[in-house]
């Protein structure tokens, strides 16, 4: 708890040059609508059979700005051939990477910018535990926030961006035009792999949380 509160002051306290944060954003889509920003964090979503959920890295001022998955909500495609289980649901993950311009400084977006998965979880679980049975290795700071996926990035977690960093090239017409993810790998997760420490649901909860918050204190600090 420490740890949320110090996170959030350090972005309230953010000088007003800054150009914005690096950072996983979280959105989810309801039986294959559109993607919208989530308004909770991926520890307490609890996504039903059906519906999608994306996360996204990016360079980003606030929640009106923050880019979404460039990839579809496609449930249909993502979790075609697999079939619903007793007690679960199927959850399609889609995980945006970025462009070269979202990256930090040393590091590459993976080679296929978007991947997808099809996680059949149990029935009450979160997005966060859908996220963790498709998308391993994740890495979290000391504070909880959720800072890599898929290994991605490899250093760094929700860095500040001063005005007039450089910035790498954007990627060209034709690598950003393809809305088509690649596979991830068809994961499952049960109340038993959690363990007794925290889930990964409650750690990448706390990072939509701080996520969140730093966004709506940014947009505020700019009206004002």
């Amino acid at each position: 708890m420490a740890g949320a509160v110090l996170a959030l002051t350090a972005v309230a306290a953010a000088p007003a040059q800054a150009a914005g944060y690096r950072y996983w954003s979280f959105w989810e889509s309801d039986g294959g609508k559109t993607w919208t920003y989530a308004s909770q964090g991926p520890a307490t979503a609890r996504p039903a059979d059906g519906d999608a959920i994306g996360f996204r890295f990016a360079l980003s001022q606030g929640t009106s700005d923050t880019s979404r998955p460039s990839a579809l909500p496609d449930f249909s495609g993502i979790c075609a051939g697999v079939e619903k289980k007793d007690g679960s649901k199927r959850i399609a993950v889609v995980v945006d990477f970025g462009g070269p311009q979202d990256a930090p400084t040393g590091e590459k977006p993976p080679a296929k910018p978007v991947t997808a998965g099809c996680a059949q979880v149990r029935e009450d679980a979160t997005g966060a535990e859908a996220l963790a049975a498709v998308a391993k290795p994740l890495r979290y700071d000391g504070a909880a926030m959720l800072c890599g996926i898929a290994g991605y990035p490899a250093r760094g977690c929700g860095e500040q961006v001063a005005e007039g960093e450089e910035r790498p090239t954007a990627p060209s017409a034709s690598a950003s035009a393809s809305a088509s993810a690649a596979p991830l790998a068809t994961g499952s997760a049960s109340g038993e792999e959690s363990g007794g420490g925290p889930s990964f649901g409650v750690l990448a909860g706390g990072a939509a949380v701080l996520a969140l918050g730093g966004a709506a204190i940014w947009k505020a600090r700019r009206r004002g």
